[in-house]
């Protein structure tokens, strides 16, 4: 648009005419944006705000009053600040090349007086002190004029032909040079070992080899006589395992006729043993059945006897009652109780041989059982009516 202008991201637009800018500067600063200016009425102009460079080249003397030539480069740009944009305004936007030569004048002021108050040995040991130092000294400076350093490289020290800083170093060659020869030695010392220890290894390599030859060598010796040795040995090994084989077979054939032995003579003499041993047991019990049998027997018939002949023993003994003289006090009762104790003592008589003959069965018991206990009864009865035989 006509009228309408815009500065570039790295300038700054100053306008003059018009109203003043700030703290009554003679003109407006316009940066990053753009602005409409009156033709004929407003001028407009352009300061750079990029980085620029300066270089410095300059003879200084030490505190030991030896010469030193001494390189540096500073970089350097106008402030962002509107203060700074006019106070370099003011004085570099007719001629903004001024900048560098300014700059470098300045910092060759400073180099010099910072320079003189250091020793050869601080100011090639500690550059970056003596960086720092100038900056430091000179930024105030700087300020005032509308610049910002932003940095400030000491490039080189040079002391001419005076030697003082090949001397300095001397020592420290010297030193680098021992240390040298030094690793040198060692790095010989370590080949030289090396070398030796690759000797001896190859020595003790051949050494081994010779063993490992000459027990090769044994080896095949004795396998070859093995080999010639192999016939007989093995002849006589097989001969010893037929030999071993014909032993366990006869032992074997041993153990078989003595098991048949055992099954065919022994097993059944055994059998037969044990078979007539049952028979004689069996026989002495069915003779011993038969004779408790035959016994018991003879005492049933025996009791039977008895038995039979007890009306007969009761007759006896009344037939010597007759003659007897007997008192009977109750009339019939009374001969009616004599004769029941007859019959009790028949049976006490019947009982008496019994035991006598040493048997007692539990047959003839039951079947007299009542009778004896009839009697026994008549008898008690009969001897408390007072029965009186003379």
């Amino acid at each position: 648009m006509f009228g309408y202008r815009v500065p570039a991201p790295d300038q700054a637009m100053l306008i003059s005419g018009g109203r003043r800018g700030l703290k009554g500067a003679p003109f407006r600063v316009v940066t990053g944006h753009g602005k409409f200016v009156l033709p004929v009425f407003r001028k407009t102009r352009f300061l750079t705000l990029a980085m620029r460079e300066a270089e410095v080249e300059e003879k200084c003397v030490t505190r030991q009053g030896i010469t030193l030539t001494v390189r540096a480069v500073i970089a350097f740009k106008v402030g962002n600040d509107v203060e700074s944009i006019v106070n370099a305004g003011q004085r570099f936007l007719s001629d903004q090349d001024q900048m560098a030569i300014l700059t470098g004048r300045i910092f060759a002021g400073h180099l010099r007086s910072i320079i003189g108050s250091m020793t050869v040995e601080e100011i090639v040991t500690e550059r970056q002190k003596l960086a720092t130092e100038v900056l430091e000294t000179s930024k105030a400076e700087m300020a005032k004029i509308g610049l910002i350093v932003d940095s400030l490289q000491i490039q080189s020290i040079d002391d001419g032909k005076t030697g003082y800083i090949e001397a300095m170093s001397a020592p420290h060659k010297a030193a680098i040079q021992r240390q040298a020869q030094i690793a040198q030695a060692q790095a010989s010392q370590a080949s030289a070992e090396a070398q030796q220890e690759a000797t001896r290894k190859q020595a003790e390599y051949a050494r081994q080899t010779s063993i490992v030859q000459a027990q090769y060598s044994a080896e095949v010796d004795r396998a070859q006589a093995e080999a010639s040795q192999a016939g007989p040995l093995a002849q006589a090994h097989a001969q010893r395992e037929v030999l071993t084989a014909q032993t366990e077979l006869a032992e074997r054939k041993a153990e078989l006729r003595q098991k048949e032995l055992i099954a065919e003579v022994v097993k059944p003499a055994e059998a037969e043993a044990e078979r007539i041993r049952l028979l004689a047991m069996a026989e002495a019990e069915r003779m011993k059945i038969q004779a408790e049998a035959a016994a018991s027997y003879d005492r049933v018939a025996l009791d039977q006897k008895l038995i039979e002949q007890l009306p007969q023993i009761v007759k006896e003994a009344s037939a010597g009652l007759a003659n007897a003289n007997v008192n009977v006090l109750n009339g019939t009762d009374g001969l009616g109780q004599l004769a029941a104790g007859l019959v009790g003592q028949g049976l006490t008589i019947l009982d008496s041989v019994k035991q006598n003959l040493g048997t007692s069965t539990d047959s003839v018991q039951s079947q007299n059982g009542d009778v004896r206990r009839t009697s026994d009864s008549g008898a008690r009865s009969g001897n408390s009516r007072a029965i009186g035989i003379e």
